[in-house]
Order: structure tokens, then C-alpha cells, then sequence
């Protein structure tokens, strides 16, 4: 029991470091002034779920999840 308690918590460590990278490397959501003229709605604005953006957008909501079930599970094991 001990050992699958140790290869989660390693797993669990790299989940963490690659929600944190994910994170960081998407960009904000704030429109900025460009919202005012409309300039936010243009064919990158409609078609960002096929983008790289909506990519990393996608993992990062399975690494959540991913983050929130390996924290239960742990912390179900410890006694």
C-alpha cells in the first residue's frame, strides 16, 4: 500500500507542475478596448476551440479534474 501511495504522490507532483505550466501559458481572458469597437470578434475569436488556445484550454480542465481526484484519493490513503 505504501508503494501505491508513493507512485500517486510522484504523479500527483507532476499533475501540479503541469497544471501550473498550462496555466501560465494561456492567455487572459480580458478583451482589453478591443471589446468597445468589436474588434474581439474576429475569426481567431469565434474559432478559438480549434486554436492552440482552445487546446490548452481543454487539458488544462482534464489536469483540474485529474488535480481534484488524485487530492481525494490521497488523502482517502492517509491514516
Amino acid at each position: 500500500m505504501e508503494v501505491l501511495r508513493i507512485v500517486l504522490t510522484i504523479f500527483f507532483i507532476i499533475v501540479c507542475v503541469a497544471l501550473v505550466v498550462l496555466v501560465l501559458m494561456q492567455e487572459g481572458k480580458s478583451a482589453g478596448l478591443g471589446a468597445i469597437s468589436g474588434a474581439a470578434d474576429t475569426y481567431w475569436g469565434k474559432n478559438k476551440g480549434r486554436s492552440m488556445e482552445g487546446l490548452l484550454v481543454k487539458i488544462t480542465k482534464v489536469l483540474a479534474v485529474l488535480f481534484m481526484v488524485l487530492a481525494a484519493i490521497l488523502n482517502l490513503t492517509v491514516f
